[in-house]
């Protein structure tokens, strides 16, 4: 039997030990699988207590078990749960007994969405924002990432679809009865302002929706500087707990650490670096050349030194090709600089270089101006981020389809008048860029690609 037609199992719910667990079972075997395990078939959607055993006759445990009949069920096959005590044993035995059914395997992961998928449950980019949904680390990107699983973008691409759908038959009708005087004129018209307007509305959509990536992949802020400026002691600070070593020994840091914030629900990757300098020690020289690549492809650069060090400009390539550079002062506890009225962490222009320059004055260490830092990037994360509230592309495969649907719609509104068929074709072409969207044609290697990335038992 295909590895499609088989019946899979999985744990639906969170790693032992725990209270409950939940195993899902879908396939034409699950009805069979319950009746052997459960010694019976309950009601659909009715909750069952029943004694589980094995086929030795062997009680698993006591449990609570539901049926759901296709179609009516989350993959649109024979659905059945069994909700057991979530000990590692128990889960051990029930996954025994059920492998132990002819054409009853594991599931693979993301495997049942892809069943729910294939038998018209969800469409692909509900699939999509299920897979948002689960790898969400910050409010914000759960709301996004729930509004894509209710179809907001699929909704509309499948509204798209069908009046692409009806200006096509338009257009196939008045080529059909060429011969029939003023017809196809009049069957043009209707169509052609149609087309128009879903070009119109895509394009609105595509400027719209800018910002919605943006959310899904989260902005990225590199800490720069030189050697024992203290970047490892502000990521500490800014992430709340020590992710990073700290040491008064120059060149510590060898390579780029991560760190993933929420501020105030944006996603933020926090990169600290290695000190720039110019070094001998073939470990450290890399550690520095990586730092100036993370920092050079940063969203956002804080560049930090001693409060009363050198003014030293960043090096090539850090605060290039228009990437924004906050120039902080660090160790203001230490300093030996007069006070120049201006509180640790006020953002201000630095003299001589323009009101754009950012500049804060901060104690990594004791924490002075930090919370002013913190609300300057959660002020810079909301402009960056924009809205995105009701934007639906969240990937650039949405991005890129919607692209080349536009374009396609704007060719066929280009060869009106050099004949009927040549619209026809283009808009053809259209029809199927929608299909690909939601996932009905030419989408295998697309599924493959997202369903690895799904939890088992999802």
């Amino acid at each position: 039997m295909h590895p499609r037609e088989q019946t899979i199992f999985a744990l639906s719910s969170g790693r032992p030990p725990s209270a409950i667990a939940v195993v899902r079972v879908s396939g034409a075997q699950a009805g069979p699988a319950l009746e052997d395990i459960a010694g019976m078939i309950p009601a659909a959607r009715v909750a069952k207590r029943v004694m589980l055993r094995d086929s030795r006759g062997e009680v698993i445990d006591d449990a609570i078990v539901l049926w759901f009949r296709a179609p009516a069920s989350a993959t649109g096959e024979d659905v059945a749960e069994f909700h057991v005590h979530g000990g590692r044993a128990v889960l051990h035995a029930l996954f025994a007994a059920l492998s132990s059914i002819d054409n009853v395997r594991a599931a693979e992961p993301g495997e049942f969405t892809r069943r729910a998928f294939e038998n018209g449950k969800i469409d692909l980019t509900e699939a999509e924002g299920l897979d948002d949904l689960i790898h969400a680390d910050t409010e914000r990107q759960r709301r996004q990432a729930l509004r894509q699983l209710r179809g907001l973008l699929g909704d509309r691409a499948r509204e798209w679809r069908r009046q692409l759908i009806e200006a096509s038959a338009l257009i196939e009708a008045g080529i059909d009865f060429a011969d029939e005087g003023d017809v196809p004129e009049d069957l043009l018209k209707p169509a052609m302002a149609k087309i128009g307007q879903l070009r119109r509305e895509i394009e609105q959509t595509l400027a719209a929706s800018a910002q919605s990536e943006r959310l899904r992949d989260g902005l990225t802020v590199a800490i720069a500087g030189p050697p024992n400026a203290g970047k490892s002691t502000l990521l500490n600070r800014l992430a709340r707990r020590d992710a990073a070593i700290v040491s008064p020994y120059a060149g510590t840091t060898r390579d780029v650490i991560e760190v993933h914030l929420d501020l105030d629900g944006y996603p933020v990757m926090l990169i600290d670096t290695a000190g720039i300098r110019e070094t001998e020690d073939p470990v450290e020289r890399e550690g520095v050349r990586r730092a100036q690549e993370r920092a050079a492809a940063a969203d956002l650069v804080l560049w930090l030194a001693d409060d009363d060090g050198e003014d030293a400009r960043p090096p090539r390539p850090i605060g290039e090709g228009g990437v924004p550079l906050w120039e902080v002062r660090n160790k203001v506890d230490l300093s030996s600089l007069e006070d120049d009225g201006a509180k640790p962490g006020q953002l201000e222009a630095k003299p001589g270089q323009g009101a754009a320059t950012r500049y804060f004055r901060i104690s990594a260490v004791r924490g002075d101006g930090i919370d002013n830092l913190v609300a300057a990037l959660e002020s810079f994360a909301g402009a960056w981020f924009g809205s995105g509230e009701t934007a639906g592309i969240t990937r650039f495969r949405h991005r890129n389809i919607l692209r080349e649907s536009a374009a396609s719609l704007a060719k066929t509104e280009a060869l009106v008048g050099q004949g009927d068929e040549f619209v026809a074709e283009e808009l053809r072409i259209s029809i199927q860029l929608m299909g690909r969207l939601l996932g009905r044609v030419d989408i295998d290697d697309i599924l493959d690609s997202l369903f690895k990335d799904f939890c088992i038992g999802k």
